[in-house]
């Protein structure tokens, strides 16, 4: 089983607790991120939750969906996600960092997965379209927290 790995990171020209609170704020995420329909909170503890994400119907019509949880470490800036209904994944383990640098944040995504041997597309295709998707939403991410955090100024 040959593993995907993509990396990836932006800086937000805002407050580090706001990018931190808009980018943790998992129900919030269909306004946030625009490939997701539905986020659904399954259970919360002190810094963890599991939660249920639906995508956009793909072209075919179909709604993948799946459950994660994610454990943030505010000491650190650290996140630490992880698929637990993996779909078409072996695993999907995701990090993210945050730190304060010269304009804003630099948050920064770590993604680490393997496709199952049955699944639509093999792990080389789908490190492609992670990466892509990721600059995507990293930049979509930016514009919506950058906004957000310059009305509540």
């Amino acid at each position: 089983m040959t593993a995907g790995h993509t990396e990836q990171s932006i800086v937000i020209d805002a407050p580090y607790e706001e990018v931190w609170r808009q980018t943790n704020d998992v129900a919030a995420w269909p306004e946030l991120f625009s490939e997701y329909a539905k986020a659904e909170i399954l259970q919360t503890a002190e810094n963890s939750v599991t939660f249920r994400l639906s995508m956009h119907p793909d072209e075919n019509g179909t709604v993948w969906s799946w459950v994660s949880e994610r454990t943030l470490d505010p000491e650190t800036g650290t996140v630490r996600a992880r698929r637990v209904e993996t779909g078409p994944f072996e695993f999907m383990d995701i990090v993210w960092t945050y730190r304060k640098v010269e304009g804003g944040v630099e948050m920064r995504w770590v993604q680490d997965f393997a496709m199952k041997p049955q699944a639509p597309v093999d792990t080389e295709t789908m490190t492609a379209r992670i990466s892509t998707n990721s600059s995507l939403q990293l930049a979509l991410i930016r514009r919506r927290v950058e906004e957000r955090a310059r009305l509540a100024a």
